[in-house]
């Protein structure tokens, strides 16, 4: 391998290791997270299931038994029907939430900085063939969420490489090894070179 192959290579693993301790600083709750789908779309799904229910039961009431349910509960009406309104239920609560999830990913998209129109497509794309296989590539692949700038605490993208507010390198590095560390290392994790006695210097020399 070259040199040239070898630091891309190791600027890439640099900064997936970047991406995911700022992903395991995101304290994400579920009910959080269920508040940033649209309004709307939870409210289309729960008429949609209402309207499925009240179809099935008129089918329920003017079609002939014989046609839709088996032998064994031709005899039990209402055995039959809570069978019915158990099996809509079911497939309603699944399709519900790939739409649920759909809402979820253009939105999480948004806020993230990415491109929310090609991932919605991309989900919605692959859900007829691969169902889930989309949302588990969006999981996989999404930005960390916006941060606080270390230094002026103003909202900084993931990508960003200096605070547009105040210039602080958002992408610090090592002095010893000039590899990249996060803000929170307090040595080194390539060279173990100790982090913190860089950043007490210059508050000695002002001292």
């Amino acid at each position: 391998m070259t040199d040239y192959q070898q630091k891309v290579s190791g600027s890439f693993n640099e900064r997936m290791r970047l991406i995911r301790l700022r992903k395991k600083k995101e304290k994400l709750r579920f009910w959080d997270e269920f508040r940033i789908i649209p309004r709307w779309l939870i409210v289309l799904v729960i008429l949609l299931f209402l309207a499925v229910q009240v179809i099935a039961l008129l089918v329920n009431l003017m079609v002939d038994k014989d046609q839709i349910f088996p032998p064994e509960l031709q005899s039990e009406p209402a055995l039959a029907s809570l069978a019915l309104a158990a099996i809509i239920t079911g497939v309603s609560l699944v399709l519900g939430s790939l739409i649920l999830l759909v809402g979820y990913v253009n939105r999480d998209a948004k806020r993230r900085g990415m491109n929310s129109a090609l991932w919605t497509l991309l989900v919605i794309v692959l859900l007829p063939a691969w169902t889930f296989v989309g949302f588990l590539i969006y999981f996989l692949m999404r930005e960390p969420l916006p941060y606080s700038c270390p230094q002026c605490a103003a909202t900084v993208g993931a990508r960003f490489n200096f605070c547009p507010n105040c210039k602080c390198n958002l992408h610090p590095s090592c002095p010893q090894c000039k590899r990249e560390v996060v803000e929170t290392d307090k040595y080194c994790p390539y060279c173990a070179y100790e982090l913190a006695a860089t950043t007490s210097e210059p508050a000695r020399n002002l001292s």
